[in-house]
């Protein structure tokens, strides 16, 4: 009998782990963002010192990693796990970032919900006993995607208004069954969610069904209310997939203008930074939630938040499926942390415009997983 199960789609890890170290890595862009002081690595350039933009992402990896680990004080050789993906054909980046690291390797493919599947993975392997140690990792790269899912760049193709921009960025966190840290306590996991987006501009619109979904299963399972969270923050569904969500739940009279936030919102400045619709990516997430959100929840900089709840989503589609026959199905993650800090509101108005079909490409929704993370010990004071 499945003890730990709560409801239809949650549970519980009855031994939480923590997450000892966490680290980002960002290019250019994301630097120039609001929340460039979170960042523990901002690349000058977007190669990253490399001759293609494929092995510009394994760097990010490599460097996020090590990063967690020093942060950690600890090193490759306590980890039993590397649970890591990319959005690039057969995980490219996480493998040969693997293959550095001498690591058990479990390459996963969540599409953009792959930082949440990857934390939730680690975590049931450490809170069940398989493991002592374990990282989840994920990255994306602006260039890199763009040449696989859309168009090389010096095609020159013209983005819709409902586009997003991949963001270039990479996180890492260590996982521990002991030690002081946000704790990991459960997890909701969503299903696929597919209402017919065909469209390869209108990222959020295929997601946000997802998110949806997977919100409302966590809060009947748990038995909450969204007043229960200081903050609800999606992956990266942009400035309209979260009107869609927010919409979507409001009416059936579940409120989310209090604290609900997207990730793809808060890393970019959409007035200043030309991201139309906002940030998207397995980088999105990753570099929002490995800086500024787990940083929040070790100071808890403020008394206002106390609880932080992660809801991140996934594209899954392919330029090779026949037009116009298949949609874009997605896929969800949220976690839930305790702490207290700052969260700015990014708020955006836009007109949303028709986006050109894009004939040979496909989309659907998925929602992965929701999970919830708790602050082991007291925020951090200054001195």
């Amino acid at each position: 009998m499945a003890s730990k199960k709560i409801g239809k789609q949650t549970f519980a890890l009855c031994n939480p782990p923590s997450i000892a170290g966490h680290a980002n890595v960002v290019g250019p862009k994301e630097g120039d963002g609001p929340l460039k002081d979170s960042f523990d690595v901002i690349s000058p350039d977007a190669s990253f010192g490399e001759r293609s933009w494929e092995k510009a992402e394994v760097e990010m990896q490599k460097r996020a990693l090590s990063a967690a680990l020093e942060k950690a004080k600890q090193t490759t050789s306590v980890l039993d796990f590397l649970f890591a993906g990319d959005l690039l054909n057969q995980c490219i980046s996480a493998g040969y970032a693997a293959r550095s690291a001498g690591v058990p390797f479990f390459g996963l493919y969540g599409a953009c919900s792959t930082m949440a599947e990857s934390l939730l993975l680690s975590s049931m392997a450490v809170g069940g006993g398989f493991a002592d140690n374990a990282v989840a990792m994920t990255s994306s790269h602006f260039a890199s995607s763009e040449r696989q899912y859309r168009f090389p760049l010096g095609y020159g193709g013209q983005r819709t208004p409902t586009a997003q921009w991949t963001v270039t960025g990479s996180g890492s966190a260590l996982v521990c069954g002991a030690g002081k840290g946000p704790r990991l306590t459960c997890a909701t996991v969503g299903t696929v969610r597919d209402l017919g987006v065909k469209d390869a501009g209108n990222m959020g619109a295929a997601m946000a069904p997802a998110a949806y979904s997977t919100i409302k299963a966590h809060l009947e399972d748990m038995n909450l209310t969204p007043k229960d969270y200081d903050l609800i923050v999606t992956g990266d569904l942009g400035v309209l997939g979260h009107a869609i969500v927010t919409d979507l739940l409001g009416r059936e009279g579940v409120d989310l203008s209090r604290n609900y936030r997207d990730c793809g919102l808060l890393l970019y400045d959409l007035e200043k930074q030309d991201m139309h619709a906002g940030g998207s990516g397995c980088g999105c997430s990753a570099a929002v939630l490995n800086g500024y959100l787990l940083d929040g929840l070790r100071r808890g900089a403020t008394p206002l938040s106390t609880s932080v709840t992660l809801v991140v989503t996934g594209a899954k589609w392919s330029k090779y499926l026949k037009p116009r026959i298949c949609s874009i199905s997605s896929v969800n993650t949220r976690s839930k942390n305790r702490s207290q800090f700052w969260n700015p509101m990014v708020q955006m108005g836009m007109t949303v415009q028709p986006s050109l079909k894009y004939s040979s490409v496909t989309k659907f929704s998925v929602t992965l997983v929701m999970a919830e993370i708790t602050r082991s010990e007291p925020p951090m004071t200054s001195s």
